[in-house]
């Protein structure tokens, strides 16, 4: 099946572009012109992927970021007009995949989105290839790489499409330490330039959820000047 991108734009004439432009690149598109929209649609249909303005009258892009976070996996590109490094961090704080900003080429916004969906689509084929039938088990977490299911003590604990790829990532490179560079190359979130802080994020948000005290992290290591370090012991 064709990948289904959801465009979701207030301004009719910047809509219709990015609808005609990847129509004609082959991609079955829908198109949303606020929140609410963007809801019933997502109700009818399978989404591959969000491609979501930032200044949407009512809910802003990030409010419904966060919302669409925490509902699903889906692929989040925020599109804005902003150049504000700020915002672009609490999108990805809020769970966005890829940032853009306006005034940008239709051609770069192809590239990330046919990126986006390759790595997503790289990441379950590797997953498939490699990662056996059985979960992988640390402490008092099994995860389950396959089914996309990690939990603690038998409590399921919900992680986003990049917390995801970020921990099968780490649990395939126990004890090493992982540069951002090697990390941005195994997941399909993608940076702006060298001091990106899209790992650091990720990093912040993972430690929320599964290190006991992530002031005090025990998992999720950081090895100054080098990168980041898993230190748990992985067992099947």
């Amino acid at each position: 099946m064709r990948p289904h991108i959801l465009v979701v734009e207030d301004d009719a004439v910047t809509r219709e572009k990015l609808v005609g432009y990847f129509e004609r690149e082959g991609y079955r598109v829908s198109a949303a012109g606020d929140g609410k929209e963007m809801r019933a649609l997502m109700a009818r249909d399978s989404v591959s992927l969000v491609m979501l303005d930032i200044n949407l009258p009512g809910e802003d892009g990030l409010l419904l970021t966060r919302e669409l976070r925490a509902q699903s996996t889906v692929g989040i590109i925020l599109v804005t007009g902003r150049s504000d490094a700020v915002d672009r961090i609490v999108g990805l704080e809020m769970g966005a995949d890829d940032y853009v900003t306006k005034p940008f080429e239709l051609r770069e916004l192809l590239v990330r989105v046919k990126n986006l969906l390759w790595r997503i689509a790289l990441m379950g084929s590797q997953i498939q290839a490699e990662a056996s039938d059985d979960a992988v088990r640390f402490g008092p977490w099994r995860f389950d790489i396959p089914r996309r299911q990690l939990s603690k003590d038998g409590i399921a604990v919900r992680l986003t499409k990049a917390e995801y790829e970020l921990l099968v990532a780490f649990v395939a490179h126990p004890g090493r330490v992982l540069s951002r560079e090697r990390i941005l190359s195994l997941i399909s979130h993608r940076g702006d330039g060298p001091g990106d802080r899209t790992i650091d994020v990720l990093i912040r948000r993972l430690r929320g959820k599964m290190e006991q005290s992530p002031q005090d992290p025990q998992l999720f290591v950081t090895v100054h000047g080098e990168g980041y370090l898993f230190a748990a012991d992985i067992h099947s």
